[in-house]
């Protein structure tokens, strides 16, 4: 998650206040995924951008969580993120995603 994102979803918490926001990511694979989810929540792990030691502790999920998939109307998903759940990692991607929100990931 670049620098200038991560300014964006600081800002926006500012403004709407954390627990109003919900973070969705697309990441390819889980290392991006886990990275990126580890941003939002505990802060910039590379401690080079704005988000570097502020733990927002957003909620964050990836588009390919079933929970997402169900707010999602079926014809819409699987034409925008169909492909995308048959080429990429989903049950690795998606447990990433699930030990970042119960605070067990690897960083």
């Amino acid at each position: 998650m670049d620098q200038v994102v991560q300014e964006e979803v600081k800002k926006a918490a500012e403004v709407y206040g954390k627990e109003n926001l919900l973070v969705v990511l697309g990441s390819p694979d889980e290392d991006s995924a886990e990275i990126f989810a580890e941003t939002v929540t505990a802060g910039d792990p590379t401690y080079a951008g704005p988000l570097a030691g502020i733990a927002l502790d957003i909620p964050v999920y990836h588009i390919l969580e079933d929970e997402m998939k169900a707010a999602i109307p079926l014809d819409v998903y699987d034409d925008q993120i169909g492909l995308m759940e048959l080429s990429l990692d989903k049950e690795e991607i998606c447990e990433v995603m699930k030990n970042v929100r119960e605070g067990t990931s690897s960083f």
